[in-house]
């Protein structure tokens, strides 16, 4: 497709420039989808060649290091204790200390990957099941313990973690081992213990900084993400707790279970949650953020009286815990509640779908899903409402001086200054209130509390009962802490799934909002 220069872009009107647009939003779909295979093979190649060149340079160091270089590929630190870098070399040998005392330990790290049964399928996490044996003595049942397959699981996976923090140790010790080599030859001197002090005090303060935030970030999100998706193979369950009796590998048939939408499968219901979980962040974001926006913009325009009464008033609805709020304002629309009462008598509530008798708000799934969107309104208006005033302020007025001399009216000016000055700013916000309510459990758990059930086909998906309200957020609560039939192995695909799918919007999102595309327009 011919692309038009912006003199020939400018003369047309607003439909032809809208049909542009929309050509070249589908002419650049497949390029899209080959730039993401480029990438993705890049990648791939640019993986092959760096693990290429780490083998070479191992090699290399290997064949024209000296002996104390030699001996440091089978002695942690032996080059650095060699070239006078004693803090670090202690360091580094009492690291390959620890590691080869931990895995030959009866109970060690070769111990826990026994015990692991890696990703065979139908092989048990655990090769000792626990039982009752009978005591003729004091004739009772007595339970022996046997293996725990969540601890071994665990231990397993912080020991492959451990063995990989091991190689990565030995690469950094060699390198820096061959480093002081050539820094010798040449005549200099190495950097000293006290040297490496005073560095990471001062042009590496950074790294100081960062050690324990990414030792948190690693210990408290990579961890437990990397061992949810374990679990998600696996046959973990109310019925295999791992304890009483043992989980096992189980490969993809936990995925075929998730996304089949035949008779006993659970495609139906995650597509319609997933569908729902969408539609109410989309909502959820927007209507808060651009009716917050107006309501700062009611607030701060010249001639309206105590502003900061207005503010006070919103501003309380945040000083309200939220949960408290919640409770009460869902018992309000309830049939039993003061607006609920109120409906009944004008014949207003909306029949039932769960009992052909009842009248309610919240037991009809079109009503509900508007219920909760509407409150969600109430409760963030208030938030965007204090960032927009701020940022309102600080809008040159000049700008809208100007647009007011050029003829331009109160519309064209929100959508030529105001939008597109507060989309800039409050862009990374947007996103982070996206994915947020993507995960909102509060407000749909709180104001719902699992109603309305879903039709019969899909009423019960995964063992528990899902509403027209839930989203994938509360299915995996219900199907993990208030159900009896806890499937552990399904809330971790259900985490899966959350987390690819905020990660693909993020990443999208994130690359077109003009705070990232347009950032030099306004400096």
């Amino acid at each position: 497709m011919k692309r038009l220069n912006d003199l020939e872009y400018l003369k047309l009107n607003r439909l032809q420039a809208f049909l542009y647009k929309l050509k070249l939003f589908f002419c650049a779909i497949p390029g899209f989808f080959k730039g993401i295979g480029l990438a993705i093979l890049n990648f791939f190649k640019n993986c092959g060649l760096a693990i290429k060149n780490e083998f070479k340079d191992i090699f290399t160091t290997f064949t024209k290091g000296n002996w104390a270089v030699k001996l440091s590929f089978f002695i942690f630190g032996f080059g650095n204790l060699y070239y006078g870098q004693i803090m670090r070399g202690l360091l580094f040998l009492l690291f390959e200390v620890v590691f080869i005392g931990y895995m030959l330990l009866p109970s060690g790290g070769i111990y826990w990957l026994s015990k692991g049964n890696w990703f065979q399928t139908g092989a048990t996490v655990g090769t000792v099941q626990g039982g009752f044996q009978y005591d003729p003595i004091f004739d009772v049942d007595y339970w022996v313990g046997g293996d725990d397959s969540v601890k071994v699981l665990l231990y397993g996976l912080l020991t492959i973690i451990f063995i990989i923090a091991f190689i990565y140790t030995w690469r950094l010790q060699v390198k820096q081992c061959r480093i002081c080599m050539d820094i010798t030859a040449k005549g200099k001197r190495v950097r000293s213990g006290k040297d490496d002090l005073k560095s990471l005090l001062d042009d590496q303060f950074h790294k100081t900084l960062l050690a324990l935030p990414i030792t948190g970030i690693l210990v408290f999100t990579v961890l437990p993400i990397i061992y949810m998706v374990l679990i998600a193979f696996t046959s973990y369950d109310a019925a295999h707790d791992g304890y009483a009796n043992l989980f096992s590998w189980v490969g993809l048939e936990n995925f075929n279970e998730m996304f089949n939408f035949g008779k006993g499968g659970l495609g139906l219901a995650f597509g319609e949650i997933l569908s729902w979980t969408l539609m109410w962040a989309f909502f959820a974001t927007f209507t808060n953020y651009f009716l917050g926006m107006f309501v700062a913009i009611m607030i701060n325009k010249k001639g309206i009286k105590i502003k900061k009464f207005w503010r006070t008033v919103l501003v309380m609805t945040i000083a309200v815990p939220q949960f408290v709020s919640l409770l009460y304002v869902s018992k309000l629309f309830d049939s039993s509640g003061i607006i609920g009462k109120l409906l009944i008598n004008w014949n207003l509530l909306p029949q039932s779908m769960v009992d052909a008798n009842q009248m309610s708000l919240w037991q009809n799934p079109l009503t509900a899903r508007i219920l909760v969107i509407v409150i969600n309104i109430w409760v963030g208006i208030p938030h965007i409402m204090l960032m927009a005033t701020g940022i309102l302020m600080n809008i040159p007025q000049d700008l809208y001086e100007s647009s007011r001399i050029d003829g331009a009216n109160t519309i064209q000016q929100y959508t030529k200054i105001t939008l597109p000055y507060m989309m800039f700013v409050m862009g990374p916000y947007l996103l982070t209130s996206f994915v947020n309510n993507l995960n909102n459990f509060n407000v749909i758990y709180l104001l719902t509390n699992n109603s309305p059930l879903l039709n019969t086909q899909i009423g019960s998906a995964g063992g528990v009962s899902v509403s027209h309200t839930d989203l994938l957020i509360t299915w995996l609560y219900k199907m993990t802490l208030n159900s009896a039939e806890t499937k552990y192995y399904l809330a971790s695909i259900i985490g899966i799934l959350v987390f690819v799918v905020v990660a693909v919007l993020s990443l999208i999102v994130y690359n077109v909002i003009p705070s990232t595309k347009n950032e030099e327009d306004y400096r």
